[in-house]
This record gives structure tokens, C-alpha cells and sequence, in this order.
């Protein structure tokens, strides 16, 4: 791995606080790889043999049952993912793939584990970071299950807004067809739902969305914090 890498890694809050010589025996037997696009890095229902950090790329988390296939998020640097699993040592609930080139960097699951009984800081921070991914958890429930599709989308494009320029054109980061899985829409019903969003300024164009009118668009999606924000 190299320094700029492991630097980057060190910085994330799970291990900002661990001495040097304790993360370098975390990462021992650790491998940092570069997959392409569409790789399955790990199948739900296999064991989580690694912590799966992403270092640069994207990762979409997703799961099947019988013939319906789904997203559930999507992990962007610099990030872990699917860490309960490792804590648990149980096996993965979701599979994961590459959204396009990607850097990951894999910690065997027992150095994880070790670090937490030998590292009481390390501890605090891994309950820190389950914490964190139980509320988005939550946060993503409730979107899900209190707001139309039209509202979810139009929330996700002020929270898109926000995370670029914040100038009212966002670029959507993937293709229709996963954004719309990720907002548990069909294709069909997130072409309608932009057409429904028209009246607010929302005009899109391939990957390109124009927000004419962020303050009608805001009064009609009415984000929350208890929702919304990635950091609450």
C-alpha cells in the first residue's frame, strides 16, 4: 500500500486514534488491490473473511431473492462497508460490486477483532462506527417508508446539490437504472417522477440535472434533518 494510501486510511475516525505500531499490525496480511468495473467483491451468505474499506471508486451494495434483485447503498471514498459483519463474524447480508475502477484495501476480519480486545480506544471507535451506520440504517427506513418516490428523489437531488457545486446543476454520479434501484423505484417510475418534478425546475437531460427553482423544489420535498443529513 502506498504512504499516501495508508495515510488515508489512518485518517478515517476508526482508526485516527490507534498508535502507529497497533495499525500496522492491523494491517498485517491486509491486501490493497484495484479491481475494474462490475467485480463482485463479496457474495451475502459467505463469511466475512476482510473489512472491505473503499479507497477510490465506488462500491454498490445489493441483494437478490429468487429473481428480484435490489440496491441498498452505495459506499464512496473513503469508507468501509458491511463492518457489523465483521464485528459479528457472521456472514455478509448483502453482496457488493465495483461501480467502476476501485481501490479497496482488505483487513483480515480477526486482526479487526483482536485490535478490538487488545485496543480499548479501537473499541470505542468500531461501537462509533456501528452507531453511525445503524442510524443511516434507520434514516434510510424512514425515507423509504414515510416519502413517495417523487419525494425521495427529489430529496436525493438536494442532497446531490449540496455534495457538488451546490449551484443548482448536479451531475447524477451513476446510470437511471441504479438510481432507481437505490430508490426502490422501477425505471419507468423514475422517468415519471422527473416529469412530475418539471413544475419545480427540475429538468434533466442524460446525467445532467438542472434545479431551476432550489427553494421550490426544497418547499416541496421539505428535507429534515432526521432524514437528510448524512452527519446527524
Amino acid at each position: 500500500m502506498r504512504p499516501e494510501n495508508r495515510r488515508q486510511v489512518k485518517e478515517l475516525t476508526l482508526f485516527r486514534a490507534m498508535p502507529d505500531a497497533a495499525f500496522d499490525r492491523l494491517l498485517a496480511g491486509s491486501f490493497f488491490q484495484r479491481f475494474p468495473a462490475h467485480v463482485v467483491l463479496i457474495r451475502e451468505g459467505d463469511l466475512a473473511d476482510f473489512l472491505h474499506i473503499v479507497i477510490d471508486g465506488g462500491v454498490e451494495l445489493f441483494s437478490n431473492w429468487r429473481d428480484h434483485e435490489t440496491t441498498i447503498s452505495i459506499a464512496r471514498p473513503i469508507s468501509t462497508f458491511i463492518l457489523a459483519a465483521v464485528v459479528k463474524d457472521a456472514p455478509y447480508l448483502m453482496s457488493a460490486r465495483t461501480l467502476d475502477a476501485s481501490s479497496i484495501l482488505m483487513i483480515p476480519s480477526e486482526n479487526i477483532r483482536t485490535a478490538m480486545l487488545d485496543d480499548s480506544a479501537f473499541g470505542v471507535a468500531m461501537v462509533d462506527e456501528l452507531a453511525a451506520c445503524f442510524r443511516e440504517i434507520v434514516k434510510a427506513q424512514k425515507n423509504l417508508k414515510l416519502r413517495s418516490g417523487v419525494e425521495r428523489l427529489a430529496n436525493y437531488l438536494l442532497r446531490l446539490d449540496a455534495e457538488q457545486r451546490n449551484d443548482g446543476r448536479v451531475v447524477l454520479p451513476f446510470e437511471k437504472k441504479l438510481l432507481a434501484s437505490l430508490l426502490n423505484m422501477t425505471p419507468e417510475n423514475l422517468s415519471r417522477a422527473f416529469a412530475t418534478l418539471k413544475p419545480y425546475g427540475v429538468a434533466v437531460s442524460a446525467a445532467a440535472v438542472e434545479i431551476a427553482n432550489p427553494g421550490d423544489l426544497r418547499r416541496f420535498a421539505k428535507p429534515t434533518p432526521l432524514i437528510d443529513d448524512p452527519k446527524s
